[in-house]
């Protein structure tokens, strides 16, 4: 065994990058890869999304023939899996924090778990009695809707400007689609929603690997 492991820097520059070093490590270990919080949402969206108005479209016609169940299919599916993903990612990072940090998270979760449930059970008790096209408009609306207001209060909760950013032009981006109409937000929310949070999957990636970094 080497005993010299063992010893402490011999300078103080030393010691400062040992630290910079520890701090970093620590930095990453605690952080997870912001891709896997941002980019397998933005590809059900805009895949999921992309689908719906590649097969209900403005009009009566559709693009492109699919079955009238695989769209709606293809976002649940790639929704549980950007979820899942989400899931491991934080839980191996945060597993171990704990404090107002780790309230804050769990709190926000049920935000997310009950809030949802609660208005599209709201939701199932009226869109049967509406045209296809506007129950569609006003399931996919609410949805998007409700992701942007969480965005921004998530941002808010954590003074995250990157999650408040984003809640701002989903919640932007939503409203243009609902006065487009049905058709129209489907493609809104695919290109401009899905788009955006690739983007803004890329951008705090590149602002995490600077933190990481200093």
């Amino acid at each position: 065994m080497d005993l010299d492991d063992d010893l402490p820097p011999a300078d103080a520059a030393a010691a400062l990058r040992l630290i910079q070093d520890q701090r970093s490590a620590t930095a990453r270990r605690l952080d997870p890869d912001a891709r896997l919080l941002y980019w397998p949402w933005g590809v059900a969206w805009l895949a999921g999304f992309g689908l719906f108005f590649l097969r209900f479209p403005p009009g009566d016609s559709e693009l492109v023939p699919l079955p009238s169940w695989l769209p709606l299919t293809v976002l649940f599916v790639l929704l549980l899996a950007a979820a899942a993903v989400q899931a491991v990612a934080s839980a191996r990072a945060y597993g171990q924090v704990t404090g107002d940090s780790a309230r804050r998270g769990r709190w926000y979760g049920c935000a997310w778990g009950l809030g949802s449930v609660s208005v599209y059970a709201g939701l199932g008790q009226i869109t049967e009695y509406l045209p296809h096209d506007v129950a569609a408009l006003l399931w996919s609306a609410t949805a998007v809707g409700l992701t942007g207001a969480l965005h921004m209060a998530g941002g808010a909760i954590w003074l995250n400007r990157d999650l408040f950013r984003l809640g701002v032009w989903i919640s932007v981006i939503n409203l243009v689609g609902a006065i487009a109409g049905p058709g129209w937000h489907a493609l809104v929310v695919a290109v401009a929603g899905g788009g955006g949070i690739l983007v803004a999957g890329a951008l705090a990636r590149r602002r995490q690997r600077l933190r990481q970094r200093r």
